[in-house]
């Protein structure tokens, strides 16, 4: 990007005033102030740039490390939860597997007895 000073030339009264050569020095040294200060301010921005980068780097990775730790938890509660899910499933099968075996032992006994009987 070209650099150009903000001051170029003072009004025509300075001149009138001063002289030539004293208002290009006093217009020089205003372009030199000027160029110095936009040093400057691009040293601070680059600066806070860099801070504020520093400052997001770390409060991602401190998000980051959050979300690992719920995703962890989320994940034990899940599975506990699975867990219990299981084991009343296989209650519930253990007792569905009893009811059958009486239900069906008691029907092969009434068809035995049948059976003889006839």
């Amino acid at each position: 990007m070209p650099r150009m000073p903000i001051t170029a030339k003072l009004s025509k009264l300075f001149y009138e005033r001063l002289g030539e050569q004293v208002t290009n020095e006093l217009v020089d040294w205003f372009n030199a102030v000027d160029a110095t200060y936009r040093g400057d301010l691009r040293e601070l921005n680059e600066l806070n740039f860099a801070r504020f980068d520093a400052k997001m780097e770390q409060r991602f990775a401190e998000f980051e490390a959050k979300m690992e730790q719920r995703f962890a938890k989320s994940e034990a509660k899940m599975e506990r939860g699975f867990a219990e899910v299981r084991t009343d499933l296989e209650k519930g099968l253990k007792e569905a597997t009893r009811f059958q075996f009486v239900t069906w032992s008691a029907l092969l006994l009434a068809i035995i007895g049948f059976w003889m009987r006839g």
